[in-house]
């Protein structure tokens, strides 16, 4: 009855104006910086986190939380409009969006993205609230060796996405494993791959990579494109004059999606979060990948599937709720953002662990009310403010745009490490990645590769320190053996694309 009360006092909490106020300052950063390519909602946070020292503890916590919940939504938009995710959670939905939006749909596209990251957002929340400890039950049953099993089974089913390109995939996935051996060893303190360079010997930031892969060669893709072919194009993805009606989902397209869909994706995307270290990024893939498995229309993926954008984006933004749990609990933050956000629980004094859930509920509650609300509230209400600017961005001058756009994504290679060196990473990776492009490979597998490897590889070499280099410990553990498992059902069943399907269209 107690925790019920705090609860209900931690949503009171938001009716005081100063508090709700900045709330909404948090919320507006978040989608500022998760939209443009390069900035993130974990920056953000860190760009704010000097002016928490003299704020009150909880308008501040209220603050970070709404950074985190629309820093991961906004990346959507980008993703849609001009194909450049502005977080990597985003990097499943540009597939989908961007295809729509080249089809006069961005509307609809954003609308999906906004319904099912409140829908998932709101879903991770009450999970959050009612099952937290069943939740760290079982994010503890899951072991290093089923953890490197969970990373295997995303690595591998992003490659299926499109059976038709599987080989490529593998390629580009391989691409990624390789740039994330570069740096310092995951285990052991040496380099590897350095050539005697103190640059290299940091490795390649994840930043950059995202950075390069999308907005640069992005940027060089869209310099082939002649401003005839441009303008047509953007007449086509914009059509008639956007209205607030537009962005609302039609009542066929959510019975077709199903409530269900909504609400597997959205605890998928939770129980991922709760698994420290996975992430928005790993959570939007396997609940993509599971939704075009179970599809009855698995053709239309990769050509503008509404589905496909609201299973992938209930699941990252259902990752926040998840993402607390081990952060609050335990002191392992679920991805990079909750990692500063312990920072800004320490700074106030509070350390992170089970006491803090039984003792100090009365100012983590209004944590969980700021995302819900966040998610619940805000997100609609920012679609109905500013929907229509999110797709005209197209309509600006593209020497403007993707100037604007080049200038903040250097910008954000830089500042990310402050170094010159992973600036021209960037751009290296950008001309890498536009040459595969041009050779039809994918760049999603290649950025999974690298942004799953360390993880991979460490999870991998600590499994076999810990059997005494026997493998069999992979087959063994109950937990490897399910995701392995789970490896072997996707690879059967995930559907192939109807070739007759691809022909209509």
């Amino acid at each position: 009855m107690e925790v019920f009360i705090d609860i209900i006092n931690g949503f009171a909490a938001l009716l005081d104006v100063t508090t709700f106020i900045y709330l909404s300052i948090g919320f507006v950063v978040g989608v500022f910086f998760g939209a443009v390519p390069g900035l993130t909602s974990m920056l953000a946070i860190v760009l704010l986190l000097p002016l928490t020292f003299n704020m009150p503890i909880i308008p501040a916590l209220v603050m970070c939380m709404g950074i985190y919940m629309s820093g991961i939504y906004s990346g959507s938009i980008t993703a849609t409009t001009i194909n450049i995710p502005g977080a990597p959670s985003a990097m499943m939905t540009a597939i989908e969006g961007h295809a729509l939006m080249k089809k006069g749909q961005g509307a609809k596209a954003i609308g999906h993205a906004t319904i099912a990251s409140a829908i998932g957002g709101g879903i991770g929340v009450i999970l959050l609230i009612l099952i937290s400890p069943l939740a760290v039950k079982l994010a503890l049953l899951v072991r290093t060796p089923g953890k490197f099993s969970l990373v295997l089974f995303a690595l591998v089913v992003i490659g299926l996405i499109d059976r038709e390109k599987w080989v490529k995939a593998s390629i580009a996935t391989i691409l990624g494993l390789m740039i994330a051996t570069i740096g310092m060893d995951v285990v052991r303190p040496v380099s590897r791959f350095a050539f005697g360079s103190a640059d290299l010997m940091e490795g390649i930031d994840l930043v950059p990579l995202i950075i390069g892969a999308f907005a640069i060669s992005e940027m060089m893709v869209q310099a082939e494109v002649s401003n005839a072919d441009y303008k047509k194009m953007t007449d086509i993805a914009v059509g008639s004059k956007i209205s607030r009606r537009d962005f609302l989902p039609t009542w066929s397209e959510l019975k077709e999606i199903g409530i269900f869909r909504y609400v597997k994706s959205s605890v998928i995307g939770y129980f991922i979060g709760v698994l420290p270290g996975a992430g928005a990024s790993m959570a939007g893939f396997v609940a993509y990948a599971e939704a075009k498995r179970s599809s009855k229309h698995p053709e239309k993926y990769g050509k503008g599937s509404v589905e496909g954008i609201a299973c992938t984006e209930s699941a990252n933004n259902a990752m926040c709720g998840g993402a607390m749990v081990p952060m609050l609990s335990f002191g392992i933050p679920g991805d990079g953002t909750t990692a500063i956000v312990m920072g800004v629980l320490m700074v106030f004094g509070l350390i992170p662990g089970p006491d803090l859930l039984t003792k100090n509920l009365d100012i983590i509650a209004p944590m969980y009310a700021a995302l819900f609300v966040s998610a619940v509230v805000l997100l609609p209400v920012s679609l109905m403010l500013f929907g229509p600017y999110y797709v005209n961005m197209v309509k600006i001058n593209r020497l403007i745009l993707y100037s604007f756009i080049a200038l903040i994504a250097i910008m954000g290679a830089y500042s990310a490490t402050y170094s010159y060196f992973q600036m021209y990473a960037a751009l290296v990776i950008g001309i890498i990645m536009y040459v595969l492009r041009k050779q039809q490979y994918p760049n999603v597998p290649f950025i999974l590769g690298a942004l799953l490897g360390p993880m991979l590889e460490g999870y991998f070499r600590r499994s076999l320190s810990i059997s005494q280099q026997n493998p069999m410990i992979f087959f063994t553990s109950f937990d490897s053996l399910f995701f392995l498992l789970l490896i072997v059902v996707f690879v059967i069943f995930l559907p192939k694309a109807n070739p007759a399907a691809e022909s209509e269209e």
